[in-house]
């Protein structure tokens, strides 16, 4: 992975490049701006960023970690060809926004519906879905309405939610009311599907935040490749310091690696200080929860043949405002290079002070499949 940091006046971008893809985390660093100054600094860190990569590099995915979803949407109109999620994390270094930044080059853009692309290369076609939200009362029939209509536009394209979909990223408002029962939603619709402790899940992060539609209790983004088959997809359990996550009622996989001909995807979902019984480790301690997370992160990678050198970006929450010295100073001495955001966002379960999820991409050398 080859890492690189852009300063600018009033802003920050750290680039992680390996082979024709690139991630980005652009951040504001003057929380002193009006917010229209803000976010119109990041739309122009990313077109400045845009011009100094490849001609070919197309950029595919975006996500705005925002302060206040509802006023500030409107600043951030949806790009022409890429796929825009927005969601009310605030960034914890006081500023307004962060943005997340995927591309790729030598691939075609197609419009696939609202906040939907399908980013189209020689051999694989990768779908993107974001927003994914319902207008039903409560947080189940939400979830459920959610999963019908996301399976029901895989089908249109052949492609299965047990086979074809590699990640998704769960908001749940107000996470400590409303996560059991997006919980129990998702696992009753998951085993209609075939998706079982006996099969498999699907990598996923399910965490707090908020939509621009106040009544939008759960929202998911979510990702998907066609033109794969069973043998590229390793499921990633971590069993030395990490227990099967149905063992406490939930239903994802820890991580999950896709294999291509020249290089492996390791999607890591969101991940605490937790050991191989299910428990949390150091309660109350952030500063342990937070070295006992990372070394869970590590674990898994190991697992899948990758270190953490090969963190192409790092998402991190937290419950407590107050714990961002404390993480921030940490991750910076320990991945000083690495694309990261730090946002407020509280765990699933209260004791957790921290959480954390990554993608990786590491070289391998595979001729039963072909090249990304």
């Amino acid at each position: 992975m080859n890492y690189k940091e852009i300063k600018s006046s009033d802003i920050n971008i750290k680039l992680s490049a390996f082979n024709g893809e690139y991630h980005a985390i652009i951040e504001g660093t003057n929380p002193m701006l009006d917010t229209e100054t803000q976010y119109a600094n990041i739309r122009n860190a990313l077109a400045s960023l845009q011009n100094q990569l490849p001609e070919n590099a197309t950029l595919v995915f975006k996500r705005y970690f925002v302060s206040d979803a509802f006023n500030q949407a409107s600043l951030l109109p949806k790009a022409e060809y890429s796929v825009v999620s927005i969601v009310q994390q605030p960034p914890l270094n006081n500023t307004k926004g962060a943005l997340w930044a995927y591309f790729v080059e030598d691939t075609t853009i197609k419009n696939n519906g609202e906040n939907a692309v399908i980013a189209e290369r020689t051999h694989y076609s990768h779908f993107f879905n974001t927003q994914l939200h319902s207008r039903h009362k409560n947080e189940f029939t939400q979830t459920e309405d959610i999963f019908k209509k996301y399976t029901s536009e895989l089908t249109r394209h052949h492609l299965t939610l047990k086979d074809h979909c590699i990640r998704t990223w769960i908001y749940v408002q107000g996470v400590d009311t409303h996560y059991a029962d997006m919980v129990e939603a998702r696992k009753l619709y998951f085993c209609e599907q075939g998706l079982t402790e006996q099969t498999h899940y699907i990598a996923s992060t399910g965490i707090e935040a908020k939509y621009i539609y106040p009544e939008t209790l759960v929202l998911m983004d979510s990702y998907a490749v066609s033109g794969i088959a069973p043998g590229q997809i390793t499921f990633l359990k971590g069993s030395s310091h990490l227990n099967p996550t149905h063992e406490y009622g939930v239903t994802f996989e820890r991580a999950t690696a896709v294999d291509y001909g020249d290089r492996r995807h390791i999607f890591v979902s969101g991940t605490a200080s937790i050991d191989n019984k299910g428990e949390i480790v150091h309660p109350l301690h952030i500063g342990k929860q937070v070295e006992r997370t990372l070394e869970n992160i590590e674990v898994l990678l190991h697992e899948g043949g990758a270190e953490i050198s090969d963190i192409a970006q790092l998402i991190v929450y937290l419950r407590d405002t107050a714990d961002y010295n404390v993480v921030s100073s940490y991750l910076a001495e320990q991945l000083p290079d690495t694309p990261k955001v730090i946002v407020c966002a509280p765990v699933c379960r209260p004791g957790w002070l921290v959480e954390m999820e990554c993608i990786a991409i590491k070289a391998v050398e595979n001729s039963s499949y072909e090249v990304f």
